[in-house]
């Protein structure tokens, strides 16, 4: 649609390449969303809504065993949290990044284009056509570097998210999981398989990257799945894959016997999400999920010579959300 704005109006309307907006509503059978360019006419450098805001996004498990770089799903209780706001002494149309919280390793580099969350902020900030106010972004970090929990994926996602509420929300989902592949891209490789979830929540598989295609896989809303995993390590036989598997399971001590340690406590199965090391298992029961924990706990201490402790979380249906604006 044409935005038109009164004669003299100092804002700029221009036609650039964006993906068609994204539906994203509840659904009971898989809906699929073609992220694809069409020319739109788009209004940019748009009035900020408002002064601050601060977006989460959630925790993903990637791959689940055979769906290596395709399939994700997000889990609760778990993620980044950006805080964004508009800042007078921030050069016009840039981005500077002010603090970084709960990175034990300093490793997080506060270069906004050396840093996963900079980079899709920047990307979402281009998509508006941001020039006449400067940000200043603050990370919260809820998750390890490292873990195979997503943790480069929820920065970008709270980050794209955030930019586009402080700026009225007119980007689609689309553009988000966009913004936040471009992150992907530059820290992790070019797959949609954590930062997909993070922004739409619940399971999504990618079916093909050229065009992008997401599906949501709904999961019936009067039934739970909770995911059991190592904070060091995280954590269906169903899942287990001969491609990359054996692989990965000879990179973490003791992974044999934590996988079989799961099944034999209930476990649907056990894989490691994505890269790892997080071991990861799966049950729809959160008093069997604390057994199938401290099992795998226990077969880490006991095979891998490893000490770790275990949690359980719900499948997250809810996308990624802002928490508060000013």
């Amino acid at each position: 649609m044409t935005k038109r704005r009164p004669a003299g109006a100092r804002k700029l309307l221009a036609t650039v390449r964006l993906p068609k907006a994204l539906t994203l509503s509840a659904f009971s059978t898989p809906q699929q969303c073609v992220l694809h360019q069409s020319t739109i006419e788009t209004e940019l450098d748009p009035e900020p809504a408002f002064a601050e805001v601060t977006a989460f996004a959630p925790a993903t498990i990637a791959n689940l065993g055979p769906g290596f770089d395709f399939l994700g799903c997000a889990v609760d209780g778990l993620g980044d949290s950006v805080t964004l706001k508009i800042d007078p002494e921030t050069r016009s149309g840039r981005l500077v990044i002010t603090s970084i919280h709960g990175d034990p390793t300093k490793k997080i580099s506060l270069i906004p284009n050396f840093n996963c969350t900079g980079i899709a902020a920047i990307a979402a900030m281009k998509m508006l056509g941001i020039c006449s106010c400067g940000l200043s972004l603050s990370l919260h970090k809820g998750l390890p570097l490292g873990s195979g929990l997503g943790s480069s994926a929820a920065s970008a996602a709270a980050a794209a998210l955030a930019v586009n509420h402080l700026l009225g929300n007119r980007l689609p989902v689309s553009d988000l999981v966009l913004a936040g592949l471009e992150s992907e891209a530059t820290v992790s490789g070019y797959h949609a398989a954590n930062i997909a979830p993070a922004l739409m929540g619940g399971f999504v598989l990618v079916q093909t990257y050229a065009p992008l295609p997401l599906i949501s896989l709904p999961f019936p809303a009067d039934k739970d799945l909770f995911f059991v995993g190592t904070p060091r390590f995280w954590g269906w036989r169903c899942l287990l894959t001969p491609l990359v598997e054996p692989r990965r399971k000879g990179l973490i001590p003791g992974m044999t016997e934590v996988m079989k340690g799961a099944v034999g406590a209930g476990a649907y199965g056990c894989t490691i999400s994505r890269a790892g090391p997080t071991a990861v298992a799966v049950t729809d029961c959160e008093e069997r999920g604390r057994e199938i924990g401290q099992a795998m706990v226990e077969a880490f201490l006991k095979d891998g010579k490893l000490r770790a402790s275990a949690s359980v979380h719900r499948l997250d249906r809810v996308v990624a959300k802002v928490l508060s604006t000013s």
